[in-house]
């Protein structure tokens, strides 16, 4: 299993009818991350995933694991994506059991995206 798993944060992310000059809730939510993640998972802060509609948007991925997209999440939930990249990042191939991941997770897949490898 290799160690690197990235957890990619949107710190451009918007809530409609936010006030554009507010702090962005997915910068909100990796300045939390930033200091909590589990051992082996490396913050990566990036603009637009293209998920506007339902930001916060993390995307958790790792040489030869699945990628996975997480959408509608806020600042205060950073205790369920840290336990979701723990649980992803003890997996050799990215694929944690539905019913092992956080609720959240569950119920806001944006995408499943399988690793460049399956495809060799």
């Amino acid at each position: 299993m290799d160690a690197t798993v990235e957890l990619l944060v949107c710190v451009t992310c918007k809530r409609e009818g936010m006030d554009p000059a507010a702090p962005r809730p997915g910068a909100q939510l990796a300045r939390v991350l930033a200091g909590g993640l589990p051992q082996g998972v490396v913050l990566r802060e990036t603009e637009c995933l293209s998920n506007c509609t339902r930001g916060c948007t993390v995307a958790l991925r790792g040489p030869g694991r699945w990628t996975y997209v997480y959408g509608n999440l806020a600042p205060d939930q950073s205790a369920v994506v840290a336990e979701g990249a723990a649980k992803y990042a003890a997996t050799a191939d990215g694929l944690v059991p539905w019913r092992e991941r956080p609720d959240h997770f569950r119920k806001n897949c944006i995408a499943r995206i399988p690793p460049m490898e399956a495809f060799e």
